[in-house]
């Protein structure tokens, strides 16, 4: 599997939160060879199926993404906007942006405000227009934008807008690909709006209902300059085997069984303890009455910022692992 050209297949895509539609579409072509069914639920989660008589498993890996959404067009036809998931101001000045209609611009900082002290209130999209009227037939007041950098590969390493979470979009697919034969019932669910509070997984997981949930997400790289150690992942270590984040606490069955694979199968992993954030984990595990549940990640350098970082061989491990738990033996 191509990861680059899938990658970019998926951000030519337009996905912020709510607005997932095109991605699914995407995903759908690709994942449809390998499954028996699939569906899309009223929130917009894409579930593709793939039958068997031993206890359910649901992979969830979200296929939308943070953005920016126009809030207000000033008479020079600049946009204001707000935040549709996890914004930095001090990450977003010079980043070009594009909108669904492929109307294009750049974000920019107002005058004499020092960066330091940046806001996403000091921020705008410029869209080329000479003034209000122009800039309103270009875009509206509730369009939403997504960052218009082109990923690329150096060395091992993959540079991407959007690896939270397309690049778990690929590696569901990846292991889709590799699963020969399975008892279980296994269900690769891409979800919706996890990055304004983790919603699709919480109906999808409610629908499905299912014994196990791996939710497969980035985490954080503690091997940037000067890293506060607020994580214990770091790109290029193999497959990182989730035991908490602020969102879920993992169950120690899953957390077991997934490193027990790993090692079976000479599966390069690490243990993904995470001070903050949360992952689809954190709905899926307390649906019903309970899911055991547990996460894959993929440690990413840069995460909610125009260009993520990840090790290609990560995201192999990451795959590997993902079909050795769809393929292994579970209690129902």
């Amino acid at each position: 599997m191509d990861i680059l050209a899938i990658m970019q297949k998926l951000n030519a895509c337009h996905g912020p939160s709510g607005c997932e539609s095109q991605v699914a579409a995407a995903i759908a072509e690709l994942a449809r060879p390998y499954v028996d069914e699939i569906t899309t639920d009223a929130l917009g989660n894409l579930i593709c199926h793939k039958k068997g008589s031993g206890p359910k498993v649901m992979f969830a890996a979200h296929m939308d993404s943070i953005g920016c959404i126009v809030t207000h067009i000033d008479e020079q036809g600049y946009l204001r906007f707000g935040q549709v998931g996890g914004l930095s101001a001090h990450d977003l000045p010079g980043t070009p942006v594009r909108f669904a209609n492929g109307t294009r611009g750049v974000i920019a900082a107002q005058g004499k405000v020092e960066p330091k002290d940046w806001k996403l209130d000091h921020l705008y999209i410029d869209v080329g227009a000479k003034d209000r009227a122009e800039a309103s037939t270009m875009v509206q007041v509730g369009d939403m934008a997504v960052f218009d950098t082109v990923p690329f590969v150096s060395g091992r390493k993959l540079f991407s807008p959007y690896l939270d979470d397309r690049i778990a979009c690929v590696i569901l697919l990846s292991a889709l690909e590799r699963i020969k034969r399975s008892d279980n019932d296994l269900y690769f669910v891409f979800t919706v709006q996890e990055e304004v509070g983790l919603r699709g997984a919480r109906t999808a997981a409610y629908g499905i209902d299912p014994d196990y949930g791996i939710a497969v997400d980035v985490t954080d790289s503690d091997d940037i300059p000067d890293a506060p150690h607020e994580c214990s992942s770091v790109a290029g270590k193999g497959a990182a085997i989730k035991v908490m984040d602020s969102s879920v606490i993992c169950h120690p069955v899953v957390v077991d069984q997934l490193k027990e694979l790993a090692q079976a199968r000479n599966i390069p992993f690490q243990m993904d303890v995470l001070r903050f954030g949360g992952t689809d984990a954190g709905a899926i595990h307390q649906s019903r009455a309970g899911v055991y549940t547990g996460g894959i990640s993929v440690a990413s350098r840069y995460i909610h910022t125009p260009m993520e970082m990840a090790d290609l061989d990560d995201i192999e491990a990451c795959a590997a692992l993902t079909a050795a738990f769809a393929q292994a033996k579970l209690e129902g």
